[in-house]
This record gives C-alpha cells, structure tokens and sequence, in this order.
C-alpha cells in the first residue's frame, strides 16, 4: 500500500514559508486531477526562482506578485506544460521580465486524451529548452538542477532544491494520488525509469505540485514503484482471465476509484499495456491501442 499524505494546511492567495528556502502559494482550483489546487512554489529571498505559476487566474498572479513585491525573479521553471502548471508562465513573465525554462511540448501530445488530466497548454514554449535535464540555476543561497523525468509527460522535468536535498516533482510523484501515464505523451516505460532515477538520489523531501510534501520519500517511492508493478500484475491476470479489452478490465482493477477517473485509469492502463507489449509478454493485432484486443505473448 501506499503510505499517502493528504493533509496540508493552506489559504488560496496565502503565502507561506514551508521551509528555510521554500515559499508556497496554492492557486484556487481543486479537482479530481488538481487535488486542492496547484501549489506554486518560490525559491529563495531577493533574486528568486518561480516553479509552476499554475493556472492562468488573475486571482493567482495577484497573490503571487503580492508575495514577490520588493523581489527579483530570476527564472520561472516549468515542470510540464498541463494547463493547471503552466499558463500563467507568459502573464508572470509580462510582470516580471524573467525568462521561462522548461520543455516544449510534443506534437504526441496533441493527440493525448485532455479529459484525463486538467488539460493540455499545448501553445507552451519556453525561453530556454532544457529538455536534457542537467541545467543548473543559481540565487542568493540556492540551487535548483534540472532532472529530465519523462512518463508523465514526454516534457516533465523535475527541479532539485540541492541546499535542502529536496526535489520538486511536479505530477511525476505525487503525495496524494498516484500518476496519470497517458500514452501518447505518457510513457509506461519511461515513467518506471525515471522514478527509478529520482529514487537513486536520495531526496530527503518531495514537493509535489499539488498536496503536502512527502518527507518519508524512500519507501514512498518504493511503494510507488511496487504499486505499478502490482497494477502489471493486475493486467496480465485479467488477460490470462479473457479479459482482453481495456474497458472490460478498468471497472475491476479501478472499482475503489472515483468513476470520475476511470478515463485517466483506462489511459494508464493502456501505458501498461503497451511496455508489457514492448517487452514482449503481451500481444495484439495490429499496434497497440484503447480499443484492442490483448493476449498473453508465447
């Protein structure tokens, strides 16, 4: 099981000081994908870095020009580019003249499912691509390194705090929920990769976007990985039990899930489907898709 957290102590349009280096503002837009609403964090005092400025709410950049008054940002940094983390970039930068550093978008994901997420900001560019993970950015006191962390999104990117060894994880891991893969742009088998490099780094603390931080991190993200594997596991049964269709398995495999998320748990399922396709244990005619039929390999 999953030791989740969930409880966290906020005001929307509140700034508060969660940690020595770490400001959080949480943007007034709870729901099923968003829990309680998009934490956006600032990093440092003076010269400081923005991660996620979040949706593009008027109420949401007063609040953060508010905590920002009498400071310089330095750089705006964008995990990925779903529309409850991203949109307020520009509106940020228009006030501010930081430039913005994240990864564009791919053209997969035009053809992702936006029903499955808070939906897709598919004009995001930023300033400076930083695809590759590995860049470095500096203020007064602090250090953020770039971590390419696809799966999620094929653009995700986590930021790492290296003063407090804490990672900021976006949608990659977070506290409250599990992960959305949504193929095309989510990738199963990226995804398992990267959380096995974010779980070699030995963070002390996650801050994901939304929800508290996860301060227990390395057997949260054991339990993480070991859920997906169960959730494989789940999938090939079905399988093995005739149950060859995506629609036939979610109802099952997601029947203590909100009915809400059944779309998003249909994509991740199919995430699953497809790295167990490439590796060779499961089957189909034709290329994987939602609609396919599968069976076991061999």
């Amino acid at each position: 099981m999953i030791p989740y957290v969930r409880e966290i102590k906020f005001d929307y349009g509140a700034c508060d000081q969660v940690s020595p280096l770490i400001r959080r503002v949480v943007a007034n837009n709870p729901g099923p994908f968003t829990y309680l609403g998009t934490g956006t964090y600032i990093i440092g005092k003076g010269e400081v870095a923005v991660i996620d400025p979040g949706p593009d709410l008027p109420e949401h950049l007063d609040a953060l020009m508010a905590a920002l008054e009498g400071e310089t940002v330095t750089h705006i940094l964008i995990t990925h580019h779903h529309s409850d983390h991203s949109p307020l970039a520009r509106p940020l930068q228009e006030k501010t003249g930081a430039k913005i550093y994240g990864c564009a978008v791919g053209g997969q994901a035009v053809d992702s499912v936006v029903i499955t997420e808070a939906g897709h900001d598919l004009e995001f560019t930023p300033d400076i691509d930083i695809c590759g993970g590995g860049a470095i950015f500096k203020g007064p006191g602090w250090t953020l390194e770039a971590i390419a962390t696809p799966g999620h999104t094929s653009n995700h990117i986590c930021f790492a705090l290296l003063e407090e060894n804490a990672l900021f994880s976006g949608d990659h891991i977070m506290g409250w929920s599990t992960t959305v893969v949504s193929p095309p742009d989510g990738d199963m088998t990226a995804y398992m990769e990267s959380l096995d490099l974010v779980k070699a780094r030995n963070f002390t603390t996650l801050w994901p976007t939304h929800g508290p931080p996860v301060l227990d991190v390395d057997p949260f993200i054991a339990a993480y990985i070991a859920h997906r594997r169960a959730r494989e596991a789940q999938v090939l049964k079905a399988v093995a039990d005739g149950h060859g269709r995506i629609k036939d398995m979610v109802p099952v495999l997601y029947a203590d899930v909100d009915k809400r998320l059944w779309p998003a748990a249909a994509r991740s399922v199919l995430g699953h489907i497809i790295d167990l396709e490439r590796r060779g244990i499961l089957t189909t005619d034709g290329q994987p898709g939602p609609e396919s039929d599968y069976r076991l390999a061999g």
